[in-house]
């Protein structure tokens, strides 16, 4: 019992410390340390080795080897998969390859004469994309140099157009996703299968609710603040910089060409041959060096672009696989002291079964989201509680992880500090709670979709 109360004043703490805008990245570090310390003095008998490390024959460097081997195993790990894919798309941004596949998708769209629904049917194309484009703030930048021009033309308000572009990211799907990849991991299976097995069949359903959710809402706010539709649809294209008219239309496949490595070089097309996520990256950015160099014919700029893949792997460094460390630091802190095995026998004395535990795993990542604004924050900081909790139960962890890694782009999206709430705030010309207003009900219609769906389907 003390023990648990510890651990849930020093969770507190660090909640409060992230809300008020300290680095997440130090406060689940001081955290996770603070908690094996606790541990070590006060609890000699629980080891605070990380997995089968061997002691250094000193209890206090034990405390920082294990922060030591926590860098080297999630580095070597996941951390790869992340930098790799914040490399890649940092590239595909660099070569315009983005903006052209956004572009041909959004095309298309432009033949649909009734506004709302091309808002609809945008947000399911934009989801999709998100699959491509794992930075759901860059997708959303490139949605509104895009498509919310064309929306705003055909009639319908900044305030709606800049709202489903908040929602572009609702989910987040694909091998291409840091967060899908070590849910993946985590459950012990396969990128692809995670994604195409258990990830796509609740998406399908969440999407679809979503989409009728944001035609719905979209009218009736537009209605209720005095929007009068106006279609100037006749004299418009969809708006290009001069640069992306410059980038042929085969740049529009790149951006794809890893995801597509992935799903058929796996158990679900080919099972003979076997391609990770990190080698489909690299691949997919030779294929595009060779296509710029085919395109620009400047050996010297095109060597100098491929620097861009490297920065932006150091940048995911920096900023999520940092996170992701301290992260699992806490998150081993909270197990060695003892809290998650008593929160676990005080839930089942309390009678919780495992759908219940889920359905509170997955609350608590979507409060965090909403009050971080930080999804990857939210799952990074309780989903390495989720494989001890299922099993615990005899469960399988995918059937927790799976809501909770969904939840924490739910939570994104309807939280007023989150980045890509600003951004498309500013586009639609009001505050970042007159969006979350908008995307409210879609939201929440598509996490309780999300939940019926995982709890029916699986």
């Amino acid at each position: 019992m003390t023990a648990f109360v510890i651990a849930i004043v020093i969770t507190i703490i660090a909640a409060w410390l992230i809300i008020k805008n300290f680095q997440p990245q130090t406060v689940l570090l001081l955290a996770g340390l603070s908690l094996l310390t606790i541990t070590a003095v006060f609890y000699p008998d629980n080891s605070i080795l990380y997995g089968k490390a061997k002691s250094t024959g000193s209890t206090w460097l034990d405390i920082f080897t294990f922060a030591k081997n926590s860098l080297s195993t999630q580095i070597a790990g996941i951390g790869w998969i992340i930098m790799a894919a914040g490399g890649f798309a940092s590239y595909m941004d660099h070569i315009k390859a983005s903006n052209a596949m956004v572009n041909v998708c959004i095309r298309p769209l432009q033949i649909i004469k009734a506004p709302y629904v091309i808002l609809a049917v945008g947000y399911i194309c934009a989801q999709l994309l998100h699959v491509a484009i794992s930075s759901a703030a860059g997708l959303a930048m490139m949605l509104l140099v895009t498509f919310f021009p064309v929306l705003v033309r055909l009639g319908v308000s900044k305030a709606a157009a800049a709202a489903m572009i908040g929602l572009c990211a609702f989910m987040d799907l694909g091998p291409a996703v840091g967060t899908a990849n070590l849910a993946a991991k985590h459950a012990g299976m396969e990128a692809a299968v995670y994604f195409a097995h258990y990830q796509m069949p609740v998406a399908v359903a969440v999407m679809l609710v979503v989409s009728v959710l944001i035609f719905f809402t979209a009218k009736y706010y537009d209605k209720k603040d005095g929007h009068v539709m106006t279609s100037q649809v006749a004299d418009d294209t969809t708006p290009q910089s001069e640069d992306s008219e410059k980038v042929p239309g085969l740049y529009a496949f790149l951006p794809v060409f890893p995801v597509i490595l992935v799903l058929v070089f796996s158990p679900l097309v080919i099972s003979t041959i076997k391609i990770d996520v990190v080698t489909a990256m690299i691949v997919g950015t030779i294929l595009a060096f060779v296509c710029e160099l085919f395109v620009k014919r400047d050996f010297r700029a095109c060597c100098k672009g491929v620097q861009v893949f490297f920065k932006g792997m150091g940048g995911m460094f920096t900023s999520v696989v940092s996170l992701l460390v301290c992260a699992d630091i806490y998150a081993q802190g909270m197990q060695k002291i003892g809290a998650v095995d008593y929160l676990l026998e005080m839930v089942q004395n309390a009678g919780f079964g495992f759908a219940s535990m889920t359905v509170v795993m997955t609350l608590l990542v979507g409060i965090t989201a909403v009050l971080t604004g930080s999804g990857v924050a939210a799952f990074f900081s309780f989903f390495g509680m989720a494989p001890a909790i299922a099993t615990k139960f005899g469960e399988s962890a995918v059937h927790m992880i799976l809501p909770m890694q969904l939840m924490a782009g739910m939570g994104r999206s309807i939280s007023p500090v989150a980045g890509i709430i600003i951004a498309v705030s500013k586009a639609g010309e009001c505050s970042p709670f007159m969006i979350v207003r908008r995307t409210l009900i879609p939201a929440l219609g598509g996490m309780l979709t999300m939940l019926l769906a995982n709890y029916l389907l699986f």
